[in-house]
């Protein structure tokens, strides 16, 4: 029996009904929040399932007027940094990875993708980081983190769920269902009614 893909998102709404009728030659999971719980999770599920290959579906929120909300995306890089980082106030080690490059294509526009360690709430907070990347995700670099160090190779869809700042989370509960729904709905028209 082939190995299958594997399937990820980060908590069970995202899969907006996929888990209840998988595409075959698809597993599927959750990597739970946050980057480092993503990491964990995806080098355990890696492991034990020995895809070849993984496709990570979810919501992000837009820094600016670039895209709107129920657009997607795919994810040509993940780049982890915060607000602090990004004016100059913190620094990582150079020797310390922090962007990771998707490293199979989508069918979607494919932009950067910022993964600061918690949610940006400010609009100032949000032009700073633009200068960086398209859009925010929290799991991102831990999902590609892992499948790097496993040689996997990686993906990842994303709608955008919301404009990031004082009222992302407010919007984010309002779209993320119908936008995660359109999501799953492309990719079944596309990356996975062609099997795993």
């Amino acid at each position: 029996m082939p190995a299958p893909s594997l399937l990820l998102s980060a908590f069970g709404p995202e899969l907006a009904g996929l888990d209840l009728d998988p595409p075959p030659g698809w597993v599927l999971a959750t990597t739970g929040i946050g980057a480092i719980t993503a990491a964990v999770e995806t080098s355990r599920l890696v492991r034990e399932i020995q895809p070849v290959r993984v496709l990570f579906l979810g919501t992000c929120g837009a820094y600016d007027g670039r895209l709107a909300v129920g657009d997607l995306v795919a994810a040509a890089s993940a780049l982890a940094t915060s607000v602090e980082e990004a004016k100059g106030r913190a620094y990582r080690p150079d020797a310390e990875v922090r962007r990771w490059g998707a490293t199979w294509d989508l069918p979607l526009p494919a932009l950067d993708v910022a993964v600061p360690p918690a949610i940006t709430l400010t609009v100032e907070g949000a032009r700073v980081l633009a200068r960086l990347a398209a859009v925010e995700h929290l799991e991102l670099t831990g999902v590609f983190a892992a499948c790097g160090a496993a040689r996997i190779p990686v993906a990842a869809a994303l709608g955008v769920a919301n404009r990031v700042g004082p009222e992302a989370h407010a919007e984010w509960k309002r779209e993320h269902a119908r936008v995660s729904a359109a999501l799953v709905a492309a990719l079944r028209r596309t990356v996975l009614a062609a099997g795993g």
